[in-house]
């Protein structure tokens, strides 16, 4: 494999790459399986070793690099909770200070930063969960959600070996960079705000069956008809509006929305399905007022700036991420509202079967470390949309409030 390379200190070295770089600053991306279980796990990571390792930038190296030491193994913390399962793993609103006490610690210094670690957590004669912590540089939501995947798939059918068809592609000669992107981007890096929520913070679920998409997409017809109306459209535009709504205040004020584009299939050539790491560039649009969102036809204008930026992915050019980049880093520091997505409908995060059946549910824990929206399909695959939020208890019982009653408008 063209990106590994050894000598007597390491096992592996992977160099991040321009799709890498920008995650560097922000948080770890943290989630929460819950499943009812009576069986144990089988750790088994062999094929996924970058994942051991540490980022860590050699002085005598143009960028930082995924390491991997003889020595090094996944920190799994195992622990025991008495809190009310049922009570923990609802889609209703809960203190997100519970979810916390589920995930594992991901140890961060200046010069080195731990790639994933594991807790998993039984509560005894109830059920299980399995918290994971990811640092964004080494691995995007579609490379974590097929690691867990495999992982549970190893353990169902116990396995010895990971099948070929799931062995992951570490080979970094793929990605071009001809224009020297990732040195440009290094330079420019800065420190990314973050919104610290404080007390009194819940996270809730809320849920579009596919009938509610469907409602909604025909809202959008009569009005717009050529627009691009797909399930990721509709849920975002529709969540984002009733989150506006939701804040109130002046209606000059500053908002921005983003989401993260999949780059696989658009690099030429494409990057094989099991490529570890990131190929995500972030997409926006920045500095709108919120008076756009929270007027009658606020949801309308969602789905049309939506629909206008993933059009646009097919023909959007690698060095435009640079000015991207910049674009996130200036107005996230301006704008009263930052909405940005973590996750997807297409990452199959409920496929995750250790031999227990599928998570009764699944949380993205690290949605409080900002602004950002989770997003998965349905639990049980009836074509709707989960999207979770973690708000101030106050805040988020008036986003409830407009979401649901929305639905009946």
């Amino acid at each position: 494999i063209p990106a590994v390379h050894s000598d007597s200190a390491s096992l592996l070295i992977i160099p991040l790459t321009f799709f890498d770089l920008p995650w560097l600053l922000f948080h770890p991306v943290k989630r929460v399986f819950f499943y009812k279980l009576t069986e144990s796990t089988r750790e088994d990571f062999n094929n996924y070793l970058p994942l051991t390792g540490h980022i860590t930038w050699n002085t005598n190296e143009p960028k930082p690099s995924i390491v991997v030491a003889l020595n090094d193994a996944i920190s799994v913390t195992i622990a025991e909770s008495e809190a009310d399962f049922s009570h923990i793993s609802v889609y209703e609103q809960r203190p997100v200070s519970e979810l916390h006490a589920l995930l594992p610690k991901l140890p961060v210094t200046d010069d080195l930063a731990t790639a994933f670690s594991i807790q998993i957590t039984l509560f005894p004669n109830q059920g299980i969960s399995i918290g994971v912590a990811g640092h964004h540089a080494v691995l995007d939501g579609k490379t974590s959600s097929t690691f867990i995947k495999t992982w549970a798939q190893v353990c169902k059918q116990q396995l010895e070996n990971i099948p070929e068809s799931l062995t992951p592609s570490y080979d970094r000669s793929l990605i071009k960079d001809p224009t020297r992107l990732g040195e440009k981007m290094i330079e420019m890096l800065d420190s990314v705000p973050r919104k610290i929520l404080g007390a009194d913070v819940v996270l809730a679920t809320l849920v579009l069956s596919k009938d509610d998409i469907e409602r909604l997409r025909e809202r959008v017809k009569n009005v717009s008809p050529s627009l691009h109306l797909s399930t990721f459209v509709i849920a975002y535009a529709y969540a984002w509006t009733c989150y506006v709504k939701a804040r109130g205040g002046d209606g000059d004020r500053s908002v921005s929305l983003m989401f993260v584009g999949d780059f696989r299939e658009l690099l030429d050539p494409k990057l094989p399905i099991t490529y570890f790491g990131n190929c995500m560039f972030p997409v926006g649009c920045y500095n709108h007022k919120a008076a756009e969102f929270t007027e009658e036809k606020g949801f309308v204008t969602a789905v049309e700036i939506l629909s206008d930026l993933v059009k646009g992915l097919s023909s959007r050019k690698i060095e435009t991420g640079l000015k991207e980049l910049a674009d996130i880093l200036h107005f996230k520091k301006g704008s009263t509202q930052f909405g940005a997505i973590a996750g997807s409908t297409r990452l199959g995060i409920y496929e995750s079967d250790f031999g227990w059946g599928k998570p009764v549910k699944v949380d993205v824990v690290s949605i409080d470390q900002g602004e950002a929206f989770s997003m998965a399909e349905r639990c049980e695959g009836s074509g709707g949309v989960e999207i979770g939020m973690c708000l101030k208890k106050i805040e988020m019982d008036r986003v409830v409030s407009f979401f649901y009653n929305g639905l009946q408008s």
